[in-house]
């Protein structure tokens, strides 16, 4: 397992109320969408990151990361395992305090650079159930 219960419970609590969901446009279809909109009922900011730079559940989406005017704390990814990489690189480089890879979302490289950068990682869970299993 990637990221413990202490891990998990850190990010939600501890690691700051600012979420760019890497991935989140408005298709409702998407697990982003659904995922991003517990955030919300749970108190996050949610920063839709996206090529559309679509706004979202009513916040402003940026084309990247690096586009995002001020500090995430959490960078949420829903982005094929290929691609996910880079985002978890991005993250760091962006100054963010942890990473989540959605389920599904797997690149065990880029979770140990990730850990040896100092930032809490998540991988392969999704906060959507996390939140209410952890209280």
């Amino acid at each position: 397992m990637y990221g413990d219960d202490e891990t998990v419970r850190r990010i939600l609590t501890e690691r700051g109320d600012t979420w760019a969901v890497v991935g989140l446009s408005n298709n409702r279809d998407r697990a982003a969408f659904r995922v991003a909109s517990v955030l919300q009922h749970f108190g996050k900011r949610v920063v839709p990151v996206h090529p559309k730079a679509e706004t979202v559940h009513g916040e402003q989406g940026y084309a990247s990361l690096s586009a995002v005017p001020f500090p995430v704390d959490v960078v949420d990814v829903f982005v094929n395992s290929s691609l996910a990489g880079r985002v978890a690189d991005d993250a760091v480089a962006a100054g963010a305090r942890a990473v989540w890879f959605q389920l599904g979302v797997i690149d065990e490289a880029a979770y140990d650079r990730t850990r040896a950068a100092g930032l809490d990682m998540v991988m392969d869970r999704c906060p959507a159930i996390e939140i209410p299993r952890l209280g």
